[in-house]
């Protein structure tokens, strides 16, 4: 025998069945519902013309006919209540279904990055920062002190342009003596000392 319908073919064929018998029962009713309706007319027509017997006849049956609805719309209702059941538990197997293929997915990556991978890459990339970082301390007090010295130096002479007296001029100063004018006591300037 060849291979029959998968476990999904199964719910989806029953539930097509169950969504007929539910149709069939509601044609069913609307027969049901005219039948009583024409009864009822046609017990009106036999009281007028005086067959009380005849017409006690059709109400009875009218009556056992408006049970049968009763009963129909109870086994209608279970019938939906049964589909909605079936529906969501397909959604619930789809929503299950999705959650295996998830997990696979996630097993998978972490066949291929273990914690001890993870952990490894994480050591690497710390031992590599602070490596970076070594390297620019290194590179940030990379002068010697012979740099040092010669960065003092020019501190120095910087220094000393700035404090050095304007020229003597060269022509004779005048005789006459003028008075003297008080000299405000200037403040000499201060070297900055080097560090």
């Amino acid at each position: 025998p060849g291979p029959g319908p998968g476990p999904e073919a199964r719910p989806a064929v029953s539930l097509q069945q169950l969504k007929q018998q539910r149709d069939k029962l509601r044609q069913y009713q609307k027969r049901i519902s005219l039948n009583m309706e024409r009864e009822r007319a046609l017990a009106r027509q036999l009281l007028k013309e005086g067959k009380k017997e005849k017409a006690l006849l059709l109400l009875k049956k009218k009556r056992y006919q408006e049970q049968l609805l009763d009963r129909t719309d109870n086994q209608i209702s279970n019938l939906e209540r049964m589909v909605q059941d079936i529906e969501f538990t397909q959604i619930e197997m789809k929503v299950i279904e999705g959650l295996k293929i998830g997990n696979e997915c996630l097993n998978k990556m972490h066949q291929v990055m273990s914690i001890e991978e993870v952990e490894r890459i994480i050591g690497e990339t710390q031992d590599a920062v602070e490596y970076q970082r070594q390297i620019d301390e290194l590179l940030a007090g990379s002068l010697t002190e012979e740099d040092e010295d010669a960065i003092l130096e020019e501190l120095n002479i910087i220094t000393q342009e700035q404090l050095e007296l304007p020229e003597v001029p060269s022509e004779p100063l005048p005789t006459e003596v003028a008075e003297p004018t008080p000299i405000k006591n200037r403040p000499k300037p201060e070297l900055v000392a080097a560090s």
